[in-house]
This record gives structure tokens, C-alpha cells and sequence, in this order.
């Protein structure tokens, strides 16, 4: 168990902003939010030093605050970047922690009609906002996160190059058919109840007093359909992927295939070979299977010949914090902090 940090501890900012490209998002969610922004100790905006800029992408059912919370047991991301600086395992870096929830729970950090536009919030706004408050240096960007935020951070290294230098993926979803299918029975299960009806189960979820573990991955499997087979014109402005009988439906669970990350490397190895460098690793026990997508993504790098990190360590999907003291100086390292 970690002990406390005493050393040089640095500072939390909390910005406001606004954003335009969520303006009219599907599911209503504001479009005025807190970015919170950590800045190493002695950091001075009169000093003409610029650093690092990292963009922290929090996992499912989180958002950005999260990471900066106080933290039983262990470090919440400010302290340990402080820690990892005071031992001299990084450079000193800016980090930013975006708010990206959503009423189904989470994001992946894509653009939808069924959720909004994040992938051009995070990298069309968020990243000039927060640049044009600290100092930041150019081309020196990297975005990172675990579980959905590790998804969104590979997603975004290889859609959006121009704006990402290096990414770190941590248990990051991959290979839809060990992850998501297996959990689709308990969403229909819960449909039926509701004559299979999206939007009278979804108003049912949002009216509850509590939410139990059930209700939050049934939420969770919905709102994956919202990112990935999203449709305007149906009532919940998403398809299902199967039928009232269960059947799979080949056409829309194709859409869904199509954000696949295990799928996507083989597509973009050219937008992944633009960056300073490619992270990623799961435990061995993923209990959402994962850790078979991460393999398949680390070899399909190694047949296009390019290079990265991967690392299999022992342990499940939960509270792994703790391999950051892996990433982070990787991080500090490839962007010259």
C-alpha cells in the first residue's frame, strides 16, 4: 500500500468552458462544463517554460474529477504525478481532465449522433482551450486512459494523428466479440420487460432512485449502441443490435465491428506509425476479456512492423491505477518532458 506523498505537491485548476460541437447532443447533456487541469510544482504562467500537455480520458462511469479525488489506499492522478516527478521518473507535465459523462453512463470518445461530437470536443476544443491557459508546448500532446478511456485514446491516435503525438491504452476495449456480445443477453433480458422498447426502459433507468450494478451495465450496453449503430431517426436516435428473438442482427452489429480497435489497427497502422509512440497493456485476468483484444492489437503491430509497448501483467480489470507508474514516465520520456 502506498504511502502518503510529502514532497512538492502541484496545483488543480478548474476552468470552465463552453463548447459548441455538443450544442444540440442527442441525449441532452450540457454543454457547459469544468476541465480540471493539473500543473507541476513551481509552475508559473510568467515563466517561459512550456510542458508536455496530457489529456487524461477516464473509464466508463466516470468523469474527468474523478481522478483527482481523494483515494483510499493509494494516489489519486495529481499526487501521483508529483511522487513520480519528486523520484525523477518523469519531467514536469500539464494534465487535463475533461468531463465527458453522458446520460448512458460514460463515453467512448468518438463522434455520434446518438451521443455528441467528443472525439472533436476533446481534440477541437479541450485541447486549444486548455493551451490557450497554460504552457503548454507544442507537438509534445499525449492523451491516455483505461478501460473506455484507453479505447478512446488508441481511437483517437488513429483517427486524429494531427493532434495526438503518443497515446497509453490501459485495458483498453477491444475485440468485440469476447466483450460485448456475451453481455447483450442481459440487456435483451431487461428489454422484454419493457416490450423491447430503448426509450421507455432508458426513462425507466434515468427515474430510478438507485441505480443497481445491473441497471448500470444494461446502461452502459445501451449506450455502446448509441456510439456505435447510432440512427436519428430511430425513437432512442440508436439501433439494437438483435432482434426481439434474440437473433443477432448481422447489419448492425457490422456497424459496431466497424469501431472495433482489434479491427481498426489493421486499418490505420499508417496514422499509428505517425506517432512518438504506441502503449498498451491488460492483465492476464480481465474479467471483461480484454486482455485477448489487446493481444490481437499488439499483433497485428508487430505484422505491420510498427513499434510500441505492450506489456501483460498479472491482474484483473479493477484498480489498476497503478500501472501509470509504468505509463507515465513512458509518456514523459516519448514526449521530451
Amino acid at each position: 500500500m502506498l504511502k502518503r506523498f510529502e514532497g512538492p505537491r502541484g496545483q488543480i485548476h478548474r476552468l470552465r468552458h463552453r463548447s459548441d460541437v455538443l450544442v444540440g447532443n442527442r441525449p441532452g447533456d450540457p454543454t457547459e462544463r469544468d476541465v480540471l487541469v493539473y500543473t507541476p510544482p513551481g509552475y508559473s504562467p510568467s515563466v517561459s517554460t512550456n510542458y508536455p500537455l496530457l489529456v487524461d480520458l477516464i473509464g466508463y462511469t466516470g468523469s474527468g474529477a474523478s481522478h483527482t479525488n481523494w483515494k483510499p489506499f493509494g494516489q489519486n492522478v495529481p499526487e501521483r504525478m508529483d511522487r513520480l516527478l519528486a523520484e525523477g521518473k518523469i519531467g514536469p507535465m500539464i494534465v487535463a481532465f475533461p468531463d465527458c459523462f453522458t446520460a448512458f453512463g460514460g463515453n467512448q470518445y468518438i463522434n455520434s449522433t446518438g451521443t455528441g461530437r467528443y472525439m472533436d470536443y476533446l481534440c477541437d476544443e479541450i485541447v486549444p482551450f486548455v493551451e490557450s491557459n497554460f504552457s503548454v508546448r507544442p507537438q509534445a500532446r499525449g492523451v491516455f486512459g483505461k478501460s473506455s478511456g484507453g479505447y478512446g485514446a488508441m481511437v483517437h491516435g488513429m483517427l486524429r494523428p494531427d493532434v495526438w503525438n503518443a497515446i497509453a491504452s490501459h485495458s483498453g476495449d477491444a475485440y468485440w466479440e469476447w466483450l460485448f456480445l456475451p453481455v447483450m443477453p442481459r440487456l435483451m433480458n431487461r428489454l422484454r420487460a419493457h416490450d423491447f422498447d430503448p426509450v421507455r426502459l432508458l426513462t425507466a433507468l434515468h427515474a430510478s432512485e438507485k441505480l443497481s450494478s445491473s441497471d448500470v451495465d444494461v446502461l452502459m450496453t445501451m449506450g455502446m449502441a448509441a456510439h456505435y449503430d447510432p440512427d436519428p431517426s430511430a425513437p432512442a436516435g440508436f439501433q439494437l443490435p438483435f432482434d426481439r428473438s434474440g437473433r443477432l442482427r448481422e447489419d448492425r452489429w457490422a456497424n459496431w465491428l466497424a469501431w472495433d480497435t482489434a479491427r481498426m489497427v489493421d486499418k490505420h497502422g499508417d496514422a499509428i506509425r505517425s506517432l512518438r509512440g504506441w502503449y498498451l497493456d491488460c492483465g492476464d485476468e480481465d474479467q471483461y476479456n480484454i486482455h485477448w483484444g489487446t493481444q490481437l492489437i499488439h499483433e497485428s503491430l508487430d505484422r505491420q512492423g510498427i513499434a510500441h509497448v505492450y506489456e501483460s501483467f498479472h491482474d484483473n480489470h479493477s484498480d489498476v491505477d497503478y500501472r501509470m507508474d509504468v505509463s507515465l514516465p513512458w509518456l514523459s520520456r516519448v514526449l521530451g518532458a
